[in-house]
C-alpha cells in the first residue's frame, strides 16, 4: 500500500532501524522523514519487508545439482564460503567480475563476463544481433541457436557466467536506453524468447545471468553519482513505483519464464523499487523471486549496486559484484565484513551456507564442472603478457591467449539478422534485382565508422552503420560488413548497373545529385541509445526523442524530392517516428533492420534482393511522437535528498495495450510485418483441455539447513602469513583477532534490533506461497487448458514465412487483448500450414491482489491473425471450436495491404468480465504498491560509483 512520507519512514524505522550496521542512521532517518526541498507531491511507495531469505530446496529439476552443491559446501571453511560469494574487486582478475578461488580444493575463481550479445572485452569473438532483433524474428528456434552459440563462445574463453540475457528493462518507455538489450515490451513475447536463450546458453555449460531485476526501465537517475556527473544534484537513485498487479502481469512475467527455464543466476538492479534499492529489497528478492517464483539459483548484484552488508545479505543477495563498494577502493561490504558478521552472530550460518549452495548448485546444474575451460583472455588489455592484477599493475604474466572461439557462428548472426528484418511498406519496389541501372546508397548509416568498427569504447558513438547500441551490453566486432560494402559487392557480382554511395550526412548537395540520377535510392537512417555512463550527442543513455539521428528525416525528404523510388532502411534501438515521410508516395519501401550485429550488410542484402523473403514482425509499436503512454523522467522530482519518483501510473497499459485501450491508431502496430507473398487465415478451432483443478501450494519448508560447521576460533581467520597480499584485492580474512578492529566500522556493536529486521534470521520452517511451489510458480499455472489451431495459407507466388499470432481478451480491468501465442511458419506458395498454440492456465488468468494468486478467467476471447491490429479470426475458450466472428473467416493479408497505416487492421475485440475473487475491478492505473521492503538505504558515499563527465567511464559493467 502507499504510505505518506512520515508514516513510511516511521514504519521503516520501527521495523528495521537500518539496512546496514554501517549506515548513518540519524541523518538517514531525518532525511527520509523530513525530505527537505521536495517538489514531488505524490505519496511515496512502500511495502512490507519479507524475511527470512528463503533457503534453496533443490526443487524442480535442481535436486541433483543441490545434492552435489551441498556436499561441496560442506567441505568449506567459513572463509572459503565468503570467498565464493564476494567479488575480488574491479580489475582484480581477468574478467569484469571474479569471486575468490578455493585453492585447497582446486576450485577456480568464477568468471563473470558481459554481455547479452557476445563476449565483451575480448578478441576473436562474435558480435551477435541484439535481443530486440531476436524478438523481431518471433522464432524460438533461432533464439535457442543464438543462445547455444553465445554459450559456446563464453565457455571456450573460460567464462563461467554470461551476464545476460535481459528482460529488464522490459521496454516500458520507447526511449529507454537499454531496451535493445532485451526483447520486447510485451512480457509474453519476451518470456517465450528469453527461455530458449537461457536454455541455449546453459546447454553449453555456462551459467546464464538474467538481468536486470526489476522495473529497471530507464537510464536517467539509475545511480545518483552518475546523475550528478550530468549535473543533477541528487543523493539517491530513482525509485520505480509499481503496483502489485502490474508487477505480476507485466514485469515479473518474463522473469518467471526465465526461472522456469532454469536460469542459474539473476542480477539485481541499480534502481529502487518502491523506495527500496533493488539489491536490498527483501520483497522482490526474498518474496517474489525466491518464494513465489521458487528461484533456486543465486542473486548477483549489478556492479556497485550493493548498498549494505548485513542488510543485503538478509534481503536475499547471494553474490557481491565486483566486490568493492566503489571501484578500486579495496573496501567491501562483504569479504572480511561478511566473515565477521557470521563469527559474531549477526548473520546466521545458514544464510552464508545458502549463498554458497545456490552458487554451486547453478555451477553443477549447467554442468560447468564438465565444461570448465580456464580463462584465456583479459578484459583489461589485448596484450599477450600484462599485469595479472590490472588494478595495481602487479607482476606480469600470460593473460591473453587469443583463442578464436567463433566457429561458424557468423551463419547464425546472418540468419537471425535476416529473419529479423521487418518489411513495413512495399509498393512493389522490393525485392530488387541487382541489375538496376543506377543504385544510390545514401546516409551515414550505410557506411563505416571512420574510427574503425570498435573505434569508440563500448560503441559510445553513432559513427557509420549502427549494428549495436552502446554500453556494457556490447561486444567488439571481429569485423563489420556494412550495407555499402555488401550492396556494392552484390551488384558487382550480379553484373548490374552503376552503384554510388554518399555516406556523409552533411553532404546534402552530393546526396541530391546522386539521388536524382538513381533508378533506386537506398537511404539508411538510424537512432541509437545505450547505458547511462555514456552520453552521445546529449543522449544520456536514454534517447531524447524518437527522431531519426543524423538528419535522417531531412535526408529522406531531400532524396524523395528528386527520386520516385526511395527505399528506407532503419537501424534503430527501437521505434522511431516515421510520420514525416512514411506515407510519401516516393518512399516505395521501408525496412526496419534493428541492430543486426557483424553481418549487418549481408543480412540486409539478403532481404533487399530477395534471397530471403522478409518474415520479421515488429516487437514493439511504431507510432507518432507523443502518442505513447509513457515517457522518460528526465528531471528529478523529489529534491536533493529524496529519490526521484517514477510512478508507473499507466499500469498494464504500455505499448500496444495502451494504443488499443485508448483507441489510438499507430503507424505500424505491434506484430506487424509484410512479406513478398500474401497469406490468409481460416478455420479457427479452440479446443478446451480437461486440465486438473488449480491447487494453491500449501505446507512448509524444512528448517534452514547448515553445511559443515563454523570454526569460532578467531585466530584461524587472521590473514595467512603464506599469502602475499595484493593491494585493493578483496579477501575474506581478518586483520587481527579483534573483530571490531578488523571491521573498522564506527557503528560496530549496535544492538541487533536496530538493523536486523524481524524474522531476518529465523531458521524455522517457513510457509510456502500459494502461487509458488516450483520454479516459475505453481505448476498448475503451466498446465494446458486449451489448444488453439488455425489454417494459414500462402496465397502468393513465392515461399514465405508468416508469424501467426494469438491474442486473448481477459476482460474488465485488463488491456483489450494480450499476446498469448505465436508460431513462425514457412509455407510454400499455394500451400497451407496449421498454426497451433497451447494456452496455459496462466495465459488465461489475471493476478488477484486480494488472494495473492492467479485467477482463471471464465470466458476469454481468442483472436488469431497476422498482427495485433489484424485479427480476422475470433472465438471463445468457453464454446470451444466456435470459429470466427469477424466479417471474413478467411481474410487475406498481403504485402500491399494497408502499407501506410493501420486503421484498417483494427480488430473488433469487446471487453469481457474477468473473475476477480474479491469482486473489485483491478484498474490498470492502480497505484497500490507492495514491492518495497522499506529498508533504509546506506549513504551513497559508500555505495555506487561516481561518473564525472559521462564520457570516460568506458569499462562499467552490468
Amino acid at each position: 500500500m502507499w504510505l505518506n512520507n512520515l508514516v513510511a519512514a516511521q514504519a521503516v524505522l520501527a521495523l528495521l532501524g537500518s539496512a546496514s550496521p554501517t549506515g548513518d542512521f540519524e541523518k538517514l532517518a531525518k532525511r527520509q522523514t523530513i525530505l527537505p526541498f521536495t517538489e514531488y507531491d505524490g505519496p511515496l511507495a512502500y511495502s512490507p519487508p519479507k524475511y527470512p531469505s528463503p533457503w534453496g530446496r533443490g526443487s524442480g529439476n535442481w535436486s541433483a545439482a543441490y545434492q552435489r552443491a551441498r556436499a561441496f559446501v560442506s567441505q568449506l571453511t567459513l572463509a572459503e564460503k565468503v570467498n565464493l560469494t564476494t567479488g575480488v574487486g574491479w580489475e582484480g582478475e581477468q574478467c569484469v567480475g571474479n569471486v575468490g578461488a578455493i585453492p585447497r580444493l582446486g576450485f577456480h575463481s568464477l568468471c563473470m563476463q558481459d554481455s547479452p550479445l557476445g563476449i565483451r572485452f575480448a578478441d576473436y569473438v562474435t558480435a551477435f544481433p541484439s535481443g530486440i532483433n531476436v524478438a523481431a524474428t518471433w522464432d524460438r528456434s533461432l533464439a535457442y541457436a543464438r543462445g547455444v552459440a553465445m554459450g559456446e563462445e563464453h565457455r571456450d574463453k573460460g567464462v563461467d557466467v554470461q551476464l545476460g540475457p535481459v528482460c529488464g528493462p522490459l521496454g516500458r518507455i520507447p526511449e529507454g536506453g537499454r531496451n535493445w538489450e532485451g526483447f520486447s515490451p510485451d512480457p509474453y513475447l519476451t518470456g517465450q524468447l528469453i527461455a530458449p536463450t537461457i536454455q541455449g546458453i546453459q546447454s553449453a555449460g555456462v551459467i546464464a545471468c538474467t538481468k536486470h531485476y526489476i522495473v529497471n526501465e530507464q537510464e536517467h537517475f539509475r545511480q545518483a553519482p552518475e546523475a550528478r556527473g550530468y549535473g543533477f544534484n541528487i543523493t539517491e537513485s530513482l525509485s520505480s513505483n509499481v503496483d502489485d498487479k502490474t508487477m505480476h502481469e507485466l514485469y515479473l512475467w518474463p522473469f518467471a519464464d526465465a526461472v522456469r527455464a532454469g536460469t542459474g543466476s539473476i542480477m539485481c538492479s541499480y534502481n529502487q523499487i518502491n523506495n527500496s534499492y533493488g539489491c536490498s529489497n527483501s520483497y522482490t528478492l526474498n518474496y517474489l523471486l525466491k518464494q513465489e517464483l521458487d528461484f533456486q539459483g543465486f542473486v548477483m548484484s549489478d556492479w556497485q549496486a550493493q548498498h549494505s552488508g548485513v542488510g543485503d545479505a538478509l534481503a536475499g543477495l547471494d553474490m557481491s559484484m565486483p566486490g568493492d563498494t566503489l571501484f578500486l577502493t579495496g573496501d567491501s561490504f562483504w569479504g572480511t565484513n561478511l566473515t565477521i558478521a557470521v563469527l559474531n552472530g549477526t548473520i546466521p550460518q545458514y544464510r552464508v551456507d545458502d549463498m554458497a549452495v545456490r552458487i554451486m548448485a547453478a555451477y553443477y546444474y549447467v554442468g560447468r564442472d564438465q565444461a570448465y575451460v580456464p580463462t584465456n583472455f583479459d578484459s583489461w588489455t589485448r596484450d599477450t603478457y600484462a599485469p595479472i592484477h590490472a588494478a595495481v599493475e602487479s607482476e606480469i604474466g600470460l593473460v591473453n591467449q587469443h583463442v578464436d572461439v567463433r566457429r561458424n557462428h557468423a551463419a547464425n548472426v546472418r540468419a537471425v539478422a535476416a529473419a529479423s528484418n521487418v518489411l513495413l511498406k512495399n509498393n512493389g519496389a522490393l525485392p530488387l534485382s541487382g541489375r538496376e541501372k543506377w543504385t544510390a546508397i545514401i546516409g551515414a548509416d550505410a557506411g563505416s565508422n571512420a574510427y574503425g568498427a570498435n573505434g569508440c569504447a563500448d560503441r559510445g558513438c553513432d559513427n557509420g552503420t549502427l549494428a549495436m547500441g552502446w554500453g556494457s551490453g556490447t561486444a567488439d566486432f571481429p569485423y563489420l560488413v556494412t550495407p555499402e560494402m555488401a550492396i556494392t559487392w552484390h551488384i558487382l557480382n550480379t553484373g548490374g548497373g552503376e552503384v554510388f554511395a554518399v555516406t556523409d550526412y552533411g553532404a546534402e548537395s552530393q546526396i541530391v545529385s546522386t539521388a536524382e540520377q538513381a533508378t533506386v535510392s537506398l537511404v539508411f537512417i538510424n537512432a541509437d541509445s545505450g547505458e547511462g555512463y555514456i552520453s552521445v550527442d546529449g543522449n544520456e543513455g536514454d534517447r531524447k526523442n524518437l527522431t531519426a539521428w543524423k538528419n535522417g528525416d531531412r535526408i529522406i525528404n531531400n532524396v524523395t524530392a528528386v527520386c520516385n523510388n526511395t527505399v528506407v532502411v532503419i537501424h534503430s534501438v527501437g521505434p522511431i517516428d516515421v510520420s514525416p515521410w512514411y506515407n510519401n508516395e516516393n518512399v516505395t519501401a521501408i525496412v526496419w533492420a534493428g541492430l543486426p550485429g557483424q553481418e549487418s550488410g549481408n543480412a540486409i542484402v539478403d532481404v533487399l534482393y530477395g534471397a530471403v523473403n522478409p518474415g520479421g514482425k515488429l516487437p514493439f509499436t511504431m507510432a507518432r511522437a507523443g502518442q505513447y503512454s509513457t515517457s522518460i523522467l528526465s528531471e528529478p522530482n523529489n529534491g536533493q535528498f529524496g529519490a526521484p519518483q517514477q510512478d508507473f501510473t499507466e499500469g498494464l497499459l504500455i505499448d500496444y495495450r495502451a494504443f488499443d485501450a485508448n483507441n489510438i491508431d499507430p503507424i505500424y502496430e505491434f506484430g506487424f510485418g509484410l512479406s513478398y507473398t500474401s497469406f490468409s487465415y481460416s478455420n479457427l478451432v479452440v479446443t478446451p483441455v480437461n486440465a486438473a483443478a488449480y491447487t494453491p501450494t500449501s505446507g512448509q519448508t524444512e528448517p534452514a539447513p547448515t553445511f559443515g560447521s563454523v570454526d569460532t576460533n578467531v585466530n584461524n581467520y587472521v590473514f595467512p602469513s603464506n599469502i602475499e597480499r595484493v593491494p585493493l584485492y578483496i579477501y575474506p580474512y581478518l586483520n587481527s583477532t579483534d573483530l571490531e578492529a578488523s571491521a573498522a566500522e564506527e557503528d560496530y556493536g549496535l544492538p541487533s534490533s536496530q538493523y536486523i529486521p524481524p524474522g531476518g534470521t529465523d531458521a524455522n520452517p517457513q510457509p510456502l506461497v500459494a502461487a509458488g511451489g516450483a520454479p516459475g510458480g505453481n505448476v498448475g499455472l503451466y498446465e494446458t487448458v486449451a489448444v488453439v489451431q488455425a489454417t494459414v495459407t500462402n496465397t502468393g507466388s513465392v515461399v514465405g514465412d508468416e508469424v501467426a499470432q494469438l491474442y486473448v481478451g481477459l476482460g474488465d480491468g485488463e488491456p483489450p487483448k494480450v499476446l498469448r501465442g505465436f508460431e513462425r511458419l514457412t509455407i510454400a506458395p499455394g500451400a497451407s500450414a496449421t498454426f497451433t498454440a497451447e494456452l496455459t492456465r496462466k495465459d488465461v488468468s489475471v493476478w488477484d491482489v486480494a488472494s495473492q494468486n492467479w485467477i482463471q478467467v471464465e470466458d476469454p476471447i481468442i483472436y488469431v491473425g497476422a498482427s495485433s491490429r489484424n485479427l480476422p479470426l475470433q472465438g471463445s475458450l468457453r464454446n470451444g471450436g466456435s470459429g470466427s466472428s469477424s466479417p471474413s473467416a478467411s481474410a487475406a493479408m498481403s504485402s500491399a495491404a494497408s502499407p501506410s497505416g493501420s486503421a484498417s487492421r483494427q480488430s473488433s475485440g469487446a471487453s469481457r468480465v474477468s473473475q476477480i475473487s474479491d469482486g473489485q475491478v483491478q484498474a490498470p492505473t492502480a497505484t497500490v504498491s507492495q514491492i518495497s521492503d522499506g529498508q533504509l538505504q546506506a549513504p551513497t558515499t559508500r555505495a555506487v560509483s561516481q561518473i564525472s563527465d559521462g564520457q570516460i567511464q568506458a569499462t562499467r559493467t552490468s
